[in-house]
């Protein structure tokens, strides 16, 4: 009956990933991932697009398997870390509010840029600053740590895992698989089938 339940669950937040996947057809285009990342300009296009991506990334942790050792215990806290700032503006906090994942509950920390990036599990550096993005691909290069940006195209290139981007004014996102194998995640296939597959070049 657990099962059962689990999969329910399971099936209802993969329909949520592609109800946002629909629902930004209306979104206006704006400037550039830069200054949507800076914060600058808010409105509802700004909040608009990281209300998805904040609905994205709870999807990533219910689609994502952690190996059991990146937890302290079976029931320790699953946490979703945002480096640099949070363009959200509480919004993952909406998003996890009161939800489990797999007896985990969702957290969520916003780090300084030069704050040590230990126990996470999601970690999500917005924008192109290319030196932070570097710096925190650093840090968790070799840890069970699902890294999500969403600016320079080269975050895959240097060992991201998933990177959101716009296509018709639709958020989207890519995936680094040999980059999760490497972090030990799993990916669901299901999750894989809504993803732009990386593929590096030679």
């Amino acid at each position: 009956m657990t099962f059962l339940v689990d999969k329910v669950r399971q099936w209802a937040v993969l329909i949520v990933c592609l109800v946002a996947l629909i629902g930004m057809a209306a979104l206006p285009a704006r400037s550039s991932q830069a200054e949507l990342a800076a914060g600058s300009g808010e409105g509802p296009t700004q909040s608009s697009e990281y209300a998805v991506k904040a609905a994205f990334i709870y999807n990533f942790a219910e689609f994502v398997d952690w190996p059991a050792e990146a937890f302290s215990a079976p029931d320790a806290p699953l946490v979703i870390a945002t480096v640099g700032g949070d363009p959200f503006h509480h919004g993952l906090e909406r998003a996890v509010n009161g939800k489990r994942v797999q007896d985990h509950p969702l957290v969520v920390r916003h780090l300084s840029a030069d704050e040590p990036i230990t126990g996470c599990h999601i970690v999500f550096v917005a924008g192109n600053d290319d030196r932070r993005v570097q710096t925190v691909l650093a840090a968790t290069r070799g840890k069970p740590a699902l890294t999500v940006g969403d600016g320079s195209e080269r975050f895959l290139q240097w060992g991201g895992v998933v990177r959101f981007y716009l296509e018709n004014n639709k958020v989207r996102f890519e995936v680094n698989v040999k980059a999760a194998e490497q972090a030990g995640l799993k990916i669901s296939a299901k999750l894989l089938k809504l993803a732009r597959i990386y593929t590096p070049q030679a």
